[in-house]
Formats: structure tokens, sequence, C-alpha cells
């Protein structure tokens, strides 16, 4: 900012301009960065993302579902499996069909993970290529 205090022949006149030239530098210095690095900051990598589907499943009579209560006792298709030596035969039984049916998890929301576990271990070990869980929807209202 310059301002003039004094000339020559006297007379005191003050020059009360603003000057404008280094606010306009800073500004551009200023878009020029933004311009260079908005473009760095939102780039994001090319992904096909998966499309939900909203319909509810629908259980094929195929289908067997293995049921965990919250002792962690298992239930093949609503009969009661004895221990997990029996389970472990029942899906080795279930991976030689021809078309393979798919196991349906029930779990008990308070059942501890480990029987869950040893339930997807024993299907895995068995040879089982499909393993769903059923859950309980969520209500409308969210809550």
């Amino acid at each position: 900012m310059a301002m003039n205090v004094g000339s020559e022949d006297g007379e005191e006149e003050v020059i009360s301009a603003i000057n404008t030239t280094p606010l306009v530098d800073v500004m551009l210095v200023l878009l020029i960065i933004f311009l260079i690095t908005i473009p760095v900051a939102i780039q994001t990598v090319p992904v096909n993302l998966p499309v939900a589907d909203s319909e509810a499943n629908h259980t094929k009579p195929e289908n067997i579902t293995v049921a965990v209560d919250a002792d962690g006792n298992y239930y093949w298709n609503a009969g009661s499996v004895p221990d997990r030596a029996a389970l472990l035969d029942k899906l080795k039984e279930t991976s030689a069909m021809t078309p393979q049916p798919e196991i349906q998890v029930r779990g008990d929301a308070e059942v501890r993970f480990e029987a869950i576990g040893r339930l997807i271990v024993a299907a895995q070990r068995a040879g089982i290529r499909k393993v769903g869980f059923i859950t309980e929807p969520t209500p409308p209202n969210g809550s």
C-alpha cells in the first residue's frame, strides 16, 4: 500500500487508493494450488461394485438348514445332531450330492462365535462349496 504524503509544490494531498496487485497475485497462486491438488485428492480406483438384491431369499427344498441354538447345539433341518462328528458325517454326505445343495446357517443371536466357526470349518473340511447365513430382515422403520 502506497501513500503519497507530500508533493513538491507544497500541497499536501493524500492518495487513498488500495493497491490490489498483491491480493490478485495471492488469489491466483491459491487458485493454481487448488486446481493442482483437487484432482489428486479425489482420485479413486475404478471398480465395478456389486448390485445389492433387496428381494427376500426363497429357501429351495434342496437347501439344508443347519441351526445353532444359544447353547451351541446343532440341528440338521430341525432334527438334533448328537455331536460334531455326526455333523461332519452329514456334511460329507451332502458334499457328495450332485448338484451340491447350499448349507444355510441359522445362528442364535446369543450363540458364541466359536460354535458358528466350528460349523464353517466342518463344512469346509467336508467340501461344501456354498454356505449362506440366514438373518432377520431389518424392520421397515429402521429400529
